[in-house]
This record gives C-alpha cells, structure tokens and sequence, in this order.
C-alpha cells in the first residue's frame, strides 16, 4: 500500500525537541523598532520643535517665506494668523503654522528693487 500513498509518520511531541527562541527572537524586532525611532520618529520631533520656536518667535517687520512659496513682511499678527505684505498695497493673511522659515532683514527689500528693474 505504500506504493500509492505514503507513509504516515508520527512527529516528535511538542516541546520534546524544539525550544522556544524567549528573548532572543526579540532582540531583532526590538532592533528594528529603536532604529525606527532614533532614524525617523526623533529628527521629526526636533524639526516640529524648531518649527515652533521659530513661529513663537514671530514679530512685526520679520521677513519670512509661507509654505506655499509666497515672500513677505510681516504688518501684523495675532494668536493664529499673521498679515503679510507682499508688494506696496497688496497684503495676505496666512496662519503662522504656513510660515516656512524667518529670512535674513534686507531679504525682502532686496527682492522688492530686483522686481522693479
């Protein structure tokens, strides 16, 4: 009968022969988790901190840059949105969270006599 359907054989119990890999199987997947953390979860926290320090630190008369792209000084500001000039007469609010970075004072006015040549 062996030649058609082959033999059953009988396992070993469990636990007779096999072991369990206990805190040795974890020290992969926990290696890969601190990875994870100090590779990606860390630098995001620090560059969310320096973001709002930076929009914190937001006064009158800043230079910044939005994240849509869009170059201006700072008119006015309150708790959630700030007020830029753009050119003479034309002015936008935006959120203080859209603003992208401060720039250097001189940025803007620079730009402004680039664009009128």
């Amino acid at each position: 009968m062996g030649f058609f359907i082959a033999d059953a054989l009988a396992e070993a119990a469990p636990g007779a022969g096999a072991q369990d890999p206990g805190f040795v199987g974890l020290i992969l997947p926990l290696g890969i988790m601190v990875a994870f953390y100090f590779l990606f979860i860390l630098p995001q926290q620090r560059k969310t901190k320096e973001h709002k320090k930076m929009v914190d630190s937001l006064g009158k008369g800043s230079e910044v840059v939005t994240t849509g792209g869009l170059l201006g000084r700072i008119v006015d500001l309150d708790e959630n949105f700030v007020q830029l000039e753009l050119a003479d007469n034309v002015q936008v609010h935006v959120q203080r969270n859209a603003v992208a970075s401060l720039l250097p004072k001189g940025t803007y006015k620079t730009r402004k006599k680039n664009d009128k040549s």
